[in-house]
């Protein structure tokens, strides 16, 4: 639906997911996890789990091996928070990219009342 939006929301409407995948990190304790094994633990499809480790950067590093295994860690700055601050600035990105959506919304249906406005004295 969103397709047409020059801009990728990496946590509106995911937040939940991530912070599922946080919580499977702090559960395995100090461990490198596959994407498999997290997909596992979570209940969520693994091409998901995938594309939110690579999204999330500031969560999520990734540790790749010279036999071929990616696996993935928690960074070292979101390993000092705690959950309900790590909870709080993934809801804080959500915010931002939700108000970054309305913004767009706003212009596209301003842009609209311009040209309605421009044209209707014509009629």
């Amino acid at each position: 639906m969103f397709g047409i939006i020059p801009f990728n929301f990496r946590f509106r409407g995911k937040v939940r997911r991530i912070l599922d995948i946080y919580f499977c990190f702090l559960e395995a304790g100090n461990v490198a996890l596959h994407p498999t094994q997290i997909a596992r633990i979570t209940g969520v499809s693994f091409a998901e789990v995938a594309r939110r480790l690579d999204a999330t950067p500031e969560l999520f590093v990734k540790l790749p091996r010279r036999d071929g295994i990616t696996r993935y860690r928690i960074t070292t700055s979101a390993s000092t928070r705690t959950p309900q601050e790590t909870e709080a600035l993934l809801f804080k990105y959500a915010k931002r990219e939700s108000l970054l959506l309305y913004a767009f919304g706003g212009m596209v249906m301003a842009m609209f009342a311009i040209i309605v406005l421009a044209i209707a004295p014509s009629l």
